[in-house]
């Protein structure tokens, strides 16, 4: 497979952001230190997988690292991409000015968008999630996704709080990445608030991808360890080819089901990456809430040769970096 080039955003003047965006695992080395040269090689082998960009977020283990890691993280990511993709980085922070100084640096860096969570330290009413959210829009000149991660707050983001960013900053602005529940009620209900202008990725690691597409999302980020049947998916989702769909759908909702917190999907990510060849190591940054048995991981590696029968073009496992 070969990554699909971006096609530049008339408005903007960066490349568009849309269809699947894995991401990236942060690889450690014995030390806990970020491995660079791992780093490059998961790069590479997304980018060979035909991701349409990619993304640093919460599964890049971004809250475990310190503000130099995670600037060196951007910095890295960016410059393996070369430009030949779209990059969203997490900007999200507990202040404003972290977060506004995350973006500022991001953007200087290359990043075409930016993905933003809110402060999780404290519960914030809207009108300074609002507040935080103006900020950093107008900090930068590229787009922002806000990001719900209800998980961390507790609570979801506010529909009304979506529109009115909207309709100050507007669509090729403003994008969104909602994760409460009920993902697709909600999806829905926000394009209706919305007049069909919100544009919108599924968060959920790609088990509710099919029935988001139907609701009207422009793509999705999903974890890293199998982009290949992602974008396999995402083609098939577009042509409107039923047969393939439901072939790839069964068990990658079954994957992503068995990672049911933060700390189990980072594991399984780590562990489906080693067993493909692109991680030397499956480390997680300490402390975590959450291990992984062997019976998990088993059936981790069952539905990932499921995936593989279901899309012939997957990529051969790679040897060991």
């Amino acid at each position: 497979m070969t990554a699909i080039r971006p096609t530049p955003d008339p408005d903007l003047g960066h490349l568009e952001l849309a269809g699947v965006l894995p991401v990236v695992s942060t690889p450690f080395d014995e030390l806990e230190r970020v491995d660079s040269r791992v780093l490059c090689r998961e790069i590479e082998w997304l980018l060979d997988c035909g991701v349409h960009g990619l993304a640093i977020a919460m599964v890049s283990e971004v809250l475990r690292l310190g503000d130099r890691e995670r600037i060196g993280l951007t910095d890295s990511v960016l410059a393996a991409v070369d430009g030949r993709v779209p990059v969203v980085v997490s900007v999200g922070a507990e202040s404003t000015v972290m977060a506004t100084s995350f973006a500022e640096h991001a953007v200087t860096s290359g990043a075409a968008a930016l993905m933003a969570i809110p402060p999780v330290a404290i519960a914030l009413p809207d009108r300074a999630v609002l507040d935080y959210y103006r900020a950093i829009l107008n900090s930068v000149s590229v787009p922002v996704v806000v990001q719900d991660a209800s998980g961390y707050l507790g609570r979801p983001l506010g529909l009304d709080l979506y529109v009115s960013l909207l309709e100050e900053f507007g669509s090729r602005r403003v994008l969104f990445k909602p994760e409460a529940q009920p993902l697709g009620p909600r999806l829905t209900a926000l394009l209706d608030a919305s007049g069909g202008q919100a544009r919108v990725f599924e968060g959920t690691g790609g088990i509710g991808l099919v029935d988001a597409h139907r609701r009207g999302v422009v793509g999705t980020m999903p974890g890293p360890e199998v982009p290949w049947a992602l974008v396999a998916l995402w083609a098939a989702l577009t042509a409107g080819d039923r047969e393939v769909v439901d072939a790839i759908n069964g068990p990658l909702s079954a994957l992503v089901a068995v990672q049911s917190t933060l700390d189990s999907f980072v594991a399984v990510e780590k562990h489906l990456l080693v067993a493909q060849g692109v991680f030397a190591s499956v480390r997680r940054r300490r402390p975590y809430a959450d291990d992984v048995d062997p019976t998990t991981l088993a059936e981790a590696d069952r539905l990932t040769a499921l995936l593989r029968h279901a899309c012939p073009r997957a990529p051969i496992p790679v040897g060991a970096p």
